[in-house]
């Protein structure tokens, strides 16, 4: 699903995020931790935003949220995964999926389904 995802684990980096940005490359996200929801005010492009629980776990998805949008917040996040608007349908990603993070190649992927 992703081998080049970053990871935003400081106030500064999940400040910025993806702001600045004219889009993300195939296989590209950010790896938004700790957030409970996020916004797309600024950005110039759609993305896909994955909510996780503590497990790692798919308990909200947000397909090709637009600029300018605000997902809603829930306490139940942990983290957010943004990715390339249509990797959630090409990669029939859903609730409940867990997810694997692998620092060593910077690669996430889902445990159960067939999402690489």
């Amino acid at each position: 699903m992703g081998d080049a995802v970053e990871l935003a684990d400081t106030s500064l980096k999940r400040m910025f995020g993806l702001l600045g940005r004219r889009g993300l490359d195939a296989g590209g996200g950010l790896w938004i931790k700790p957030s409970s929801g996020v916004h797309t005010f600024g950005m110039a492009f759609t993305i896909d935003v994955v909510g996780l629980d503590s497990d790692l776990r798919v308990i909200k998805l947000w397909r090709s949220l637009a600029p300018f949008r605000l997902t809603s917040v829930s306490f139940k996040l942990r983290s957010v995964l943004e990715l390339p608007s249509g990797v959630i349908s090409h990669s029939q990603m859903q609730l409940g999926d867990q997810l694997q993070f692998s620092s060593s190649s910077e690669a996430v992927s889902a445990v159960g389904n067939e999402i690489t």
